[in-house]
């Protein structure tokens, strides 16, 4: 990273930070930078949201992406040529026949982990060891996605490919760590009420697909809860859309205005079509391990966001305000809707998700508010706020 910022320890309460090297402008890329290791969710790889099995570039071209959305396989879309997808580049694992976006994605994944879970004939064999565990983290981490268990599965065989073992292992603890009581309420998050069983039967098959004795603490019941625990709190949405990319390209067109008219009227049309068929699943959805974005902590009025404008996991981290030299880098935890409700309201939901409350300007300006919620808010607290914050992680 060009280095406009760099992680320092705050304290032993709020662990790292991010803070700009120099100043930084407003809407300037602040770092891109690539995850450590990254996975699509499951159910999102079984709905055939096809994407690469390494950077998570999506594989559809934008109008196969739309017909599938809309369920409408006669859907044209003007402007072909602003779509961005190379099939001529795709490439498939001889062995398995998943499917990489290019020659260089397919031998980076095979360098770090596919040796490992590559399965070969039997990838459709319900018995193979890591079927089973896909199958039983999918029973149990339904729609809207926010982890998944091949994430683990990565940095396992990551380690288990790699010469330099420690070199990884200590790549994976930098990543901020919770007391045994926290972690426990992440994992009771991820996996609901029946956690405590359902932990024990997913340790268990992650032993039996991927035991290694270099990382023989991962297996241990303490140390599988903590890597768990990693993932819940570290991980980091990764969304892309071939669609996206296409409404961004035709955005920029230099068109007449009638034609641009047209094609505006065109996009918001699709999207309200698109909404009523498939809701809001719309991205390949993924997670990935990021060093620096994890480092960002929360604010509600944040100064910087995330997100993948090359259409795969390459974050980018632009700055939403102008940032002076030594002023901390902060990211927002929750989506536009959520940072509008009270305090309350919005601790409460960073709270449950991210076990802090917040301190931000903004949180500390309202303290004196009331601790209630307004009425309409009331009304939505007994809605879960996963789809939020699902949404906020994946934008793309």
């Amino acid at each position: 990273a060009g280095a406009a910022a760099e992680a320092r320890f705050i304290s032993s309460a709020k662990g790292k930070g991010l803070f700009a090297t120099k100043s930084i402008r407003k809407g300037e890329t602040v770092f891109v930078e690539r995850p450590v290791v990254s996975s699509q969710f499951l159910w999102n790889a079984l709905y055939n949201y096809r994407a690469c099995d390494h950077c998570l570039r999506a594989l559809e071209t934008a109008e196969e992406n739309a017909q599938r959305l809309l369920g409408k396989s006669s859907l044209v879309l003007p402007h072909p040529e602003q779509c961005s997808i190379r099939k001529d580049l795709h490439q498939q694992c001889p062995r398995c026949q998943v499917t990489y976006c290019s020659a260089e994605c397919r031998q980076a994944a095979l360098e770090q982990y596919h040796q490992v879970l590559c399965l070969g004939p039997s990838r459709d064999d319900p018995t193979h060891p890591l079927n089973k565990l896909q199958e039983a983290w999918r029973n149990m981490h339904y729609p809207p996605e926010t982890s998944s268990i091949m994430l683990m599965a990565r940095m396992v065989a990551t380690v288990k490919q790699a010469k330099d073992k420690e070199w990884w292992i200590k790549a994976f603890s930098q990543f901020c760590s919770k007391t045994a009581n926290e972690e426990e309420e992440i994992v009771h998050k991820l996996l609901g009420d029946k956690f405590k069983g359902q932990l024990e039967l997913l340790r268990l098959l992650f032993t039996e697909a991927l035991y290694d004795e270099h990382l023989s603490r991962w297996f241990t019941p303490e140390g599988f809860r903590s890597l768990f625990a990693l993932v819940g709190t570290n991980g980091q949405g990764i969304g892309t859309s071939s669609l996206s990319q296409w409404v961004h390209a035709c955005d920029a067109l230099d068109l007449p205005m009638l034609q641009r008219e047209e094609l505006d009227a065109f996009i918001d049309q699709l999207y309200k079509d698109i909404e009523k068929e498939s809701g809001e699943f719309l991205n390949c959805e993924g997670s990935g391990l990021y060093v620096l974005q994890s480092c960002c902590n929360h604010s509600c009025i944040p100064n910087a966001e995330t997100s993948f404008p090359e259409n795969n996991f390459l974050l980018h981290l632009t700055a939403l305000e102008d940032i002076e030299a030594g002023e901390e880098i902060c990211i927002s935890y929750l989506d536009c809707c959520q940072r509008e409700r009270s305090r309350h309201s919005r601790n409460k939901i960073l709270r449950e998700n991210y076990l802090f409350t917040c301190s931000c300007p903004k949180c500390l300006a309202q303290a004196d508010d009331a601790d209630v919620t307004s009425d309409e808010e009331e009304e939505g607290e007994g809605e879960t706020d996963d789809a939020e914050l699902e949404d906020e992680m994946t934008d793309v």
